[in-house]
């Protein structure tokens, strides 16, 4: 069966199990923790300080209301 690309896409995010570094839930519940959700593989090779940038970019980005945020830890990169 031949997917459109926005399906392909969650697919392949599925396949790549996505998780936060803590592994409570980014956005949801009480204990959402506003943490980016990144591909197993990435998790070791982000550093501490890369990681808490982003995630206070994304803590910001949900306080406006977005959806998502752009922290930049996923551009260009493939896990």
């Amino acid at each position: 069966m031949n997917l459109k690309k926005t399906q392909e896409s969650l697919v392949n995010w599925g396949k790549k199990n996505y998780r936060t570094r803590s592994g409570k839930p980014s956005t949801q519940g009480k204990d959402a923790t506003g943490e980016p959700y990144l591909p197993d593989k990435m998790h070791a090779s982000v550093s501490p300080s890369k990681y808490a940038a982003a995630t206070k970019k994304k803590r910001k980005s949900l306080a406006k209301g977005e959806a998502s945020a752009r922290h930049g830890l996923l551009k260009g990169k493939s896990a």
